[in-house]
Order: structure tokens, then C-alpha cells, then sequence
């Protein structure tokens, strides 16, 4: 079985897509037009089966099955205090958890920005404190960015304990949590998660898939989310509930199923909390970086 570090999505000059073990990070930095040896399928690539040469065109998302697109909340030490100072939530026992579809999964690039989600509540802003202020004529600016880390799992998972957890993570990459926060206005939703982030695109990740082992303690790395270059998030991915913890919660009575994506949480610095807010806009160059995988580029582009 071939040893990997960290594992490329891609579609080639020819149309088809591959996967390409991508052997250092300089070449993680430029995988577009980069030489590699393709393989059909993830299968492929770690069995030694038969191999392409091939030019990357475009980066898809990093993961090699069609597994659940998994989410959850306040699972940052420091987000979850700004979140109980501005909203009064306070972290729960069990992890909070929602599910985004398989059509909001995105590549690095460009990531179109549904007309629904980018001018919905085009008179009135939602206040953290749930208060709606009308007849404030704003320009479309209600989805917001947050760079998360991701576990991809690499089998299927059921009543694992968490012991027996970091042996069903495949590997790590780079997540950003796309928002359009007026739908989660009580009034209109309830403060629900799901249709609010659940738009088609809203969950872009890579560029590349690390090796779990490879990549080690998650405590230990950094996370650093950038609009237009300007530093919004820069933290430790200091996870209440770590990767062991959700996989293991996550599969109790539920089938996990292998190629899962599990959006670890946002760490503190969303638009949202800042002050002034910050919503992104059309033409916005959103970026995610994290220690070891590497970094996430996104543009914004509104319908």
C-alpha cells in the first residue's frame, strides 16, 4: 500500500478526474498547472494501481468518497464566550450538529453566492441580540466566512468508541463555513443552522487532504482566516470536543458513513461578532489557512 502526506482532488487538462499524492508544500501551494501522476480513483492511488500522467486544471474538493457533510458549533473555547457574551449561548453538553447537503460541497475557487442567500432581508439587520432594525437600505451583505478545520473519515463508523476513534479518520483539510446569518433570524427561523448554511456552494474545502498521521495532534496547529488579506480569525484549533470525541458521538446509533466531512467548529473572529460586522461581497477573496494541510482561496461571486 502506497504511503501518502497529502492527497489532491483534481479535474486535468483532459477532462477526467484524479487523485495525485502531492509530496511537498511548495507544490501544495501551486497545484494548478502542476505535473502529477493521476489515478482513476482513491483506491488506485494507495493500492499502487495504474497511474496517468496528467496536468491538474482544476481543484476539487479533497475527499475520495460521498460521505455526510457534518457540522458543529461552538466547539472553540473563545468562540463559544463570544458567543454566550452577544447571543447568550452557552455550550451544551452533547456537541452542537447540523448536516449541510452534498450540493454545498465546493473546491478552492470561485464559489457562486445564490441571489436567495446574498439579498435576503435587503431592509433590516439582525442584531445579536435577535432585535430586527427595519428600513436599514444596506447593499447585499449577509453571508458571512468561517474557516474551519475538517476530518474526513475513512470507513464506516458505527458506535465507535473514542478510544477506538483516530482509527477511522482518514486524514484533515480546510473548511469555510458559509452563512447567510438573516436566515437565522428568530422571527423568520427560529435561530435555526440548517437552512442558513445550506446553500448550494456553501461548503467549499481544501486544496489538499493531509494524512491524519502525518498531520498529528490537531491541538497543536494553527488556523487563519483572511478577507482580501485582512486577518479575521487567527487561533489554535483549541477544540472542546476533539476529533476522537465527534467521531466517536457522531456514530453512536447512526452510521457514519466513510468519505464523512465533520466541520469542526469556528474559532473566534466571525464577521458576525466583529465590530463593525463584516459580510462578505461579491468579488471578496476569502482565505483559509491551516498549519501542515494548507490554504483554502475562495471568490466570492454574487447571482
Amino acid at each position: 500500500m502506497a504511503h501518502w502526506t497529502h492527497i489532491a482532488h483534481f479535474e486535468a487538462e483532459d477532462g477526467k478526474k484524479y487523485f495525485a499524492s502531492i509530496k511537498s508544500e511548495s507544490d501544495v501551494a501551486r497545484l494548478s498547472g502542476l505535473s502529477v501522476t493521476g489515478f482513476s480513483s482513491f483506491l488506485d492511488l494507495v493500492e499502487n494501481g495504474e497511474g496517468y500522467p496528467v496536468t491538474i486544471k482544476q481543484v476539487l474538493a479533497p475527499v475520495p468518497y460521498n460521505g455526510d457533510i457534518i457540522c458543529i458549533g461552538l466547539n472553540y473555547r473563545k468562540h463559544a464566550e463570544e458567543a454566550n457574551v452577544r447571543l447568550q449561548l452557552t455550550v451544551p453538553l452533547d456537541p452542537v450538529m447540523w448536516y449541510k447537503p452534498r450540493r454545498a460541497l465546493r473546491g478552492p475557487g470561485q464559489v457562486v453566492i445564490p441571489k436567495v442567500a446574498a439579498d435576503n432581508f435587503p431592509d433590516f439587520e439582525v442584531f445579536h441580540t435577535g432585535v430586527l432594525l427595519s428600513h436599514l437600505m444596506f447593499e447585499v451583505m449577509l453571508t458571512v466566512r468561517q474557516g474551519e478545520l475538517v476530518i474526513v473519515t475513512s470507513k464506516d463508523a458505527l458506535n465507535v468508541s473514542i478510544e477506538d476513534a483516530p482509527g477511522y479518520i482518514l486524514g484533515y483539510t480546510v473548511g469555510n463555513d458559509l452563512t447567510a446569518r438573516g436566515y437565522q433570524d428568530p422571527k423568520r427561523g427560529g435561530q435555526q443552522f440548517t437552512r442558513c448554511k445550506a446553500f448550494d456552494g456553501f461548503a467549499p474545502l481544501g486544496p489538499v487532504l493531509a494524512n491524519a498521521q502525518s498531520f498529528g495532534d490537531t491541538a497543536g496547529k494553527r488556523i487563519v482566516t483572511k478577507v482580501n488579506g485582512k486577518v479575521f480569525q487567527d487561533s489554535y484549533c483549541d477544540l472542546i470536543n476533539d476529533a476522537a470525541t465527534l467521531v466517536s458521538f457522531l456514530s453512536q446509533g447512526t452510521t457514519l458513513p466513510a468519505g464523512s466531512m465533520i466541520m469542526t467548529g469556528s474559532p473566534p473572529g466571525i464577521g458576525y461578532f466583529s465590530n463593525p460586522q463584516y459580510q462578505l461581497r461579491d468579488g471578496d477573496v476569502v482565505s483559509v489557512e491551516i498549519g501542515g494541510i494548507g490554504t483554502l482561496l475562495n471568490t466570492m461571486v454574487f447571482e
